[in-house]
């Protein structure tokens, strides 16, 4: 299964499924970032698709056209998004529909959004984690396919603890992949 990530960070999330073998084909970001250079790194083509406006006038429709035609021309069959900072519209839906997967630093459905872990620890529980679910056009709230818990300890600021969550990120995300595309989690 051709998997196409798409990124907008530091890409310790791509790292992670390249260690895994998982078969990336392509990687989209949204702004310069070093997951373009762990991509080309891997040997993985890695497209610039810019978000130029972070405003009112973003065209959301228009940019999520362009990210879905570098997703075809890779033939991808599988988006996987890694801390990509722009949430797409419908287009991607219409056409990866169940095939895509996001992570996402909370227990869900406690805590979606941007701000997750800094909510967490607003609402002062014992236990937050990370999410694998199925991304669909409402944010954070499609079926949920792994999840592990990580405690909040005494003292955590939302640095600290988003690290932590991160390292099981990186462990939990690669390794459901592996079992989607390999058919013991059905999407």
């Amino acid at each position: 299964m051709r998997i196409g990530v798409l990124a907008s960070g530091s890409g310790t999330i791509l790292e992670a499924m390249l260690d895994e073998r998982l078969p990336v084909v392509v990687v989209v970001v949204d702004r310069p970032c070093r997951a373009t250079e762990v991509a080309k790194l891997a040997g993985v083509p890695a497209e610039l698709v810019e978000r130029t406006s972070f405003g009112a006038d973003f065209d959301r429709l228009a940019y999520t056209h362009q990210v879905v035609d570098v997703l075809e021309r890779h033939e991808v069959e599988l988006v996987a998004m890694a801390g990509f900072g722009t949430v797409l519209d419908k287009p991607i839906f219409d056409r990866f529909g169940g095939r895509i997967l996001n992570t996402h630093p909370a227990l869900l459905p406690a805590f979606p959004g941007w701000h997750a872990v800094e909510a967490a620890i607003e609402a002062g529980v014992k236990v937050t984690g990370c999410t694998v679910h199925v991304a669909t056009l409402e944010v954070d709230s499609g079926p949920i396919l792994a999840q592990e818990a990580v405690p909040v300890l005494p003292g955590d600021d939302a640095g600290r603890l988003h690290e932590r969550i991160k390292a099981v990120e990186r462990s939990l995300y690669p390794r459901t992949i592996r079992d989607v595309i390999e058919g013991r989690i059905p999407l």
